[in-house]
């Protein structure tokens, strides 16, 4: 645990943990997988800049690993010098061997992070109308999962909370899991081999757009050899068609995976523009 981060256990889907950590000495990436307990860091605001805002980070790792400092922490600890509280999401990753039904394990444990963050919203001093989620890579097909099926409880609950984030933040995303644009790794560890058609169009999250899709600022480079950039254009072009706000940021150069930014290549700018986007919208802004 870094920090000031604090553990909340997502007991009510009862799983034990079991992590293993690999550390790549040369990127000071740091991988976790086999996660069959689902956890939140808690990253909460500094008092004297506390705005009332929050996000849930889902990090990346194409439902294999997750990539938990780069894409996780260091991303909360960001998001805290704006005045947002942040809650880093060790979703389950798929596997079969610990869930009835893989498809829908990340989803569960997106939707219970987000029941929990708002109940206890006004405890934490977070304004449970300011709850954004966001994801790198495939923790965003996690959090367009949410942003797009948030009406339905995929776990069982008589809580009443919405589910619906207030705002969603995409990192190069996966969104599709249609062949010809998806992260193929991605969609095999989530869906199998050869999934129905039914299922690829209701996981590949821009045909599930609907006018109450939360506001979203998106984030790409063109060089993108990992994810294809088509995935947050046909997201973007599905919320431009119901009139609902999106920014989108295309980069010339960046690859995939840089987290909050590396080389000093123009994708680097991207968390200042996140930052402007968060402020027009009211999302930072003096605590209420």
């Amino acid at each position: 645990m870094l920090n000031n981060s604090y553990l909340c256990h997502l007991a009510e889907l009862n799983f034990i943990l079991l992590i293993k950590a690999k550390i790549d000495s040369d990127q000071s990436w740091v991988w976790e997988q086999n996660i069959s307990d689902p956890t939140l860091d808690y990253y909460p605001a500094p008092a004297d800049k506390a705005n009332g805002t929050a996000v849930i980070i889902c990090p990346g790792g194409g439902y294999s690993v997750l990539a938990i400092k780069h894409e996780g922490s260091q991303v909360a600890e960001w998001l805290n010098t704006l005045g947002v509280a942040a809650f880093v999401l060790k979703y389950r990753l798929p596997d079969s061997a610990i869930m009835v039904n893989k498809t829908i394990g990340p989803l569960q444990d997106a939707q219970r992070a987000m029941c929990i963050v708002r109940q206890y919203a006004k405890q934490w001093g977070i304004n449970p109308n300011r709850i954004g989620i966001m994801g790198f890579s495939a923790g965003w097909h996690v959090a367009s999962t949410l942003s797009t099926h948030y009406n339905k409880y995929f776990y069982e609950t008589n809580d009443s909370t919405s589910l619906r984030p207030d705002f969603s933040i995409l990192i190069y995303p996966v969104i599709s899991m249609k062949a010809k644009i998806t992260h193929m790794g991605s969609r095999i560890n989530l869906l199998g081999k050869h999934p129905y058609p039914a299922l690829v169009k209701l996981y590949s999250n821009e045909l599930q757009v609907n006018r109450n899709t939360p506001p979203a600022f998106l984030v790409q480079s063109m060089d993108d050899n990992v994810v294809p950039v088509q995935n947050s254009i046909d997201y973007a072009l599905a919320l431009r068609k119901y009139k609902i706000p999106c920014e989108l940021h295309l980069y010339e150069r960046g690859g995939h995976g840089y987290g909050l930014g590396r080389n000093n290549d123009t994708e680097s700018s991207w968390p200042e523009a996140c930052a402007r986007w968060l402020k027009m919208h009211g999302f930072i802004k003096n605590r209420q």
